[in-house]
């Protein structure tokens, strides 16, 4: 038999391109129940999802990222909820501090069409949300 030292790191979920998510998306991407989100948004001030006329919770990428990154850190690195709230607030600073470059206005034009169908889809996304 092989021996296999190779330590198999979890795989994050790659999230869709889309500008909201209902709790029940977000829940399945995380991999824990709806309950236990609704928990953490009293838990932890970094995660704060915005709510659509009729009470919905509407999560944005940027909730799911921090989803995500809790999960990690209380699941898969064993700390406490203190510890991770004070290691969200740590690497929400370096998010901050550090943002990802915003794309070249050459990349936003590259194919117009396309860039039109994706306002269109977004824009559908949000008048169904709103419904």
């Amino acid at each position: 038999m092989a021996n296999v030292s190779v330590a198999l790191e979890p795989v994050r979920p790659e999230i869709p391109d889309k500008l909201y998510f209902r709790i029940g998306e977000v829940s399945r991407l995380a991999g824990v129940k709806p309950h236990v989100l609704r928990f953490w948004e009293t838990e932890f001030p970094a995660l704060s999802p915005k709510k659509s006329g009729s009470g919905h919770r509407l999560y944005r990428r940027k909730d799911v990222e921090v989803v995500l990154e809790i999960r990690k850190l209380l699941y898969e690195d064993r700390f406490t909820i203190e510890g991770a709230r004070r290691a969200i607030e740590v690497w929400e600073a370096n998010q901050r501090r550090y943002p990802p470059p915003p794309p070249r206005q050459g990349d936003l034009f590259s194919n117009p069409m396309a860039a039109l169908e994706e306002i269109r889809r977004e824009l559908t996304e949000l008048v169904d949300l709103l419904k």
